[in-house]
């Protein structure tokens, strides 16, 4: 168990302003996170690591990003929608205003 003397400390370095009954439930909140974590160095935590996609990518053979083309029945559809517009301005199709202006 850690003991009061160490809790006063961490306490100061969090800037924290801990009344002399306070400590005593810290120092047992702070040994039951500090066992817990002792708890978890016990497992076998040895993994080999996986793949990661980024490095596949710079390598010449193996190709991950496809070909960026456009779908010929999507541009199609997409015209469509636009010619449904009343009005459009440099490219950007106009919708009403839906703010006041004050």
């Amino acid at each position: 168990m850690i003991d009061k003397k160490e809790v006063k400390r961490i306490a100061e370095l969090a800037r924290l302003g801990l009344e002399e009954k306070e400590l005593g439930k810290f120092q047992k909140d702070l040994s039951s996170i500090l066992d817990y974590f002792n708890a978890l160095d016990e497992l076998k935590t040895d993994v080999d690591p996986t793949f990661h996609p980024v490095e596949g990518f710079f390598k010449k053979k193996l190709q991950i990003m496809r070909e960026d083309k456009a779908d010929p029945e999507e541009v199609e559809r997409v015209e469509r929608i636009k010619e449904l517009f009343p009005d459009s301005l440099k490219g950007y199709l106009k919708v009403k205003s839906i703010l006041k202006k004050e």
